[in-house]
């Protein structure tokens, strides 16, 4: 079974700038590391492959420090990794975002199984993994809370529908979203970090990708555009309430009413 997963590089922190002109967050400076629940999908691929034989593949999108991430894969057992970068990539959507990786996943090869987290740390969209799917026409599968097994080229899983969950069947070659709760993810490997070689590590910029049509990429490939980005405001505004129980719930009551909270 050879399998791909797709991570991504989100920043360290919740201490992040926005472009107030592209809306698109600052990359350059901060800390980064790779998106907890890509640590999930790693794991299970590799789970999977432990099982069943094959191989485990990364491919990532973002600026070439973005590297780091598939070296940590590596380092916790995949075999290579592929980088997207190039400045036309830049401020893609969730659209031109999986677009793109479609496109990277196509020269990297052929896969059983593309594996993706549920979502990531920075956009919070959990859209990208389905995106990948329809361009890649294959059929795919979200919130996936585990693998029991896979048999006569299908995958039986079973997966979240909000109130209940649901054991079914899906024919690969497919893609799968991945849930936080679906394992525990292994340490990386010290001893490979020291092996790591440079040919593990590709890159593909836009140069080589098939569709050589620039508005299909990064921010004029998006279909939506972020119109205005602000901080929240604070209300640093509070009221004390002293007394007894019963006259500091007297107290609270008053004070909803006169709002017409209540």
């Amino acid at each position: 079974m050879n399998i791909l997963v797709c991570i991504k590089q989100v920043p360290g922190s919740n201490n992040v700038e926005v472009d107030p002109v592209t809306g698109v967050l600052k990359r350059n400076g901060i800390q980064s590391k790779i998106n907890p629940y890509d640590l999930y999908a790693i794991e299970l691929a590799l789970t999977l492959v432990e099982k069943y034989g094959g191989r485990v593949e990364c491919i990532t999108m973002g600026p070439p420090q973005a590297q780091s991430v598939i070296r940590e894969a590596i380092c916790m057992g995949a075999s290579k990794g592929t980088v997207l970068t190039d400045r036309k990539f830049a401020g893609a959507d969730v659209l031109a975002t999986a677009y793109t990786i479609a496109g990277g996943i196509k020269k990297c090869g052929k896969f059983d199984l593309i594996i993706c987290g549920k979502q990531t740390t920075d956009g919070d969209t959990a859209q990208v993994g389905a995106e990948i799917a329809e361009y890649l026409q294959i059929p795919n599968v979200s919130n996936v809370l585990s693998v029991e097994e896979a048999r006569d080229e299908k995958l039986y899983l079973t997966a979240s529908l909000d109130e209940k969950n649901v054991k079914l069947s899906i024919t690969m070659p497919c893609l799968i979203s991945v849930d936080g709760d679906i394992n525990t993810p292994r340490l990386p490997s010290y001893k490979t970090k020291k092996a790591i070689r440079e040919e593990d590590v590709a890159f593909f910029t836009f140069a080589d990708f098939e569709d050589q049509d620039p508005t299909h990429y990064g921010l004029t490939g998006s279909a939506t555009q972020v119109e205005r980005i602000f901080p929240p405001e604070k209300n640093e505004q509070k009221q004390t309430v002293s007394g007894s129980a019963a006259e500091q719930s007297d107290a609270l009551l008053g004070l909803l009413r006169a709002k017409k909270m209540i």
